[in-house]
């Protein structure tokens, strides 16, 4: 089964999380929030799919090229 790994694109602090593995998404869904230099941004599913592993935690600190998610499709 083809896999979508969604990266960390840049330095900021996971807000929320908004997905859990066995979770169904669709293209466009948030799956968390990272803020970056006060501004908050929605990290979106770029894939339909399940989420099959989730690598961020609620007020993590992250960088790029961290895994936010794994999708399934």
């Amino acid at each position: 089964m083809p896999q979508e790994i969604i990266e960390v694109p840049i330095t900021g602090k996971i807000l929320s999380v908004n997905v859990k593995p066995g979770d169904k998404v669709k293209e466009g869904d948030t799956l968390c929030i990272l803020e970056s230099m006060k501004m908050e941004n929605p990290i979106l599913a770029p894939v339909d799919g399940t989420i099959s592993q989730v690598g961020v935690n609620a007020d993590q600190v992250v960088s790029p090229g961290e895994t936010i998610a794994t999708i399934d499709y």
